[in-house]
């Protein structure tokens, strides 16, 4: 079972990743990596070492600390309850990682209008 730190870790370079419109191949390219290495990273399969995690970050223009952003509480409390509790209660939100997901958010990023961008927003709102 892969560690809850690693699955969020992954999550988040995913969503970077897919926010930027860029392909596994691309990334894996950049790094020097096969597309199924960066598979395995985002499904938190295989840990991501710090010096990767640097260059991912460089690559996809964000910080390290962006990876570790908006962890759930059961894996930021991770250290007091023990490893065990920790992986066992964890379950990760793949809402932000839905294709239409991520299309809907680069799609509203793209519209300059605030009028128009907050009407957009205000029936999404309306229809959930």
């Amino acid at each position: 079972m892969p560690d809850p730190i690693d699955v969020h870790v992954g999550s988040r370079i995913r969503l970077r990743r897919t926010l930027a419109g860029m392909s596994q191949q691309k990334l894996a390219k950049a790094l020097g990596l096969t597309f199924q290495q960066i598979q395995k990273y985002e499904r938190g399969t295989n840990r991501v070492g710090a010096s990767r995690l640097f260059y991912i970050a460089m690559f996809l223009g964000v910080g390290a600390e962006w990876f570790f952003e908006e962890m759930p509480e059961e894996i930021s409390g991770f250290g007091k309850k023990g490893m065990s509790e920790g992986a066992a209660t964890f379950q990760a939100d793949h809402t932000m990682l839905r294709r239409e997901t991520l299309e809907l958010v680069r799609v509203l990023d793209r519209i300059e209008d605030k009028a128009t961008h907050e009407a957009i927003l205000n029936l999404i709102n309306a229809l959930g």
